[in-house]
């Protein structure tokens, strides 16, 4: 036990600030343990979501880690940077934001900022709801044929007046997504609210997290939506150069 422990420990600590992905190999060349004994470690962390596995079949640390350290899984460079642009897109609009990422259908709000004068909004720092009922997790599914897939076959149940409920329609809304650039969610989940989302990109392009911008239906709606919807996509492109993603 003390031996898998200290594992498990050894794998944790492969990533840093300058390697935040890694494959399989690299992480067993790095704790000199054979690529089956590091696989099977890794897939367990997985499952626990103590590390996410992307599209390219490499790993980073997952939403676990919130939990066991009240923070996010992003360096803390990012996240110190992440604060005041995400805190003058509240200011500017009276309303909360969140980055989210996506963890086994759902996404998990790893920050969460409101201004002071928002109407109330029941979520958390950690708080999570199904991918699809959401504008942060439309934004994620729409990049991400995986997210989708594990999405759908958790089903797709009613959690709002305007959830989606139905697949053809939720993958032609995603195409939507896609075209735009952006999500929207109207009053789909449980806190009965109107928002708007944008995807997150890492340095290597992949999609790995959502901003968001949500408020009451009947305040949002008085907005200027073109001047909201064009607030929370360059937010999200300016996080995402953070990251290291390069726009060509």
């Amino acid at each position: 036990m003390i031996t898998s422990a200290s594992r498990v420990c050894q794998i944790l600590n492969c990533f840093s600030p300058d390697e935040p992905v890694l494959g399989n190999a690299e992480i067993a060349d790095k704790v000199g343990l054979s690529r089956s004994t590091t696989h099977h470690l890794i897939t367990t962390l997985c499952k626990e979501g103590v590390l996410i596995r992307d599209v390219s079949r490499k790993y980073r640390l997952g939403w676990k880690v919130l939990e066991w350290t009240n923070s996010v899984m992003f360096q803390q460079e990012f996240y110190d940077k992440a604060m005041p642009l995400v805190k003058g897109l509240v200011e500017k609009f009276k309303g909360t934001a969140h980055i989210a990422m996506f963890d086994k259908g759902d996404v998990v709000n790893v920050l969460r900022i409101s201004s002071d004068d928002s109407d109330f909004l029941p979520t958390y720092l950690g708080s999570r709801m199904p991918a699809y009922c959401t504008s942060a997790g439309k934004a994620l599914l729409a990049y991400n044929e995986s997210y989708l897939r594990i999405t759908i076959e958790r089903g797709l149940s009613k959690q709002g007046p305007n959830t989606i409920t139905d697949i053809t329609t939720l993958k032609r809304e995603l195409e939507v997504v896609r075209e735009q650039g952006y999500s929207i969610s109207n009053n789909e989940n449980t806190t009965n609210s109107f928002a708007i989302a944008a995807p997150i990109l890492s340095y290597s392009g992949e999609t790995i997290a959502s901003v968001n911008l949500v408020g009451l239906p009947n305040y949002m709606a008085g907005l200027d939506r073109r001047f909201v919807i064009q607030s929370v996509v360059r937010m999200a492109k300016d996080l995402s150069r953070e990251l290291g993603y390069i726009e060509v």
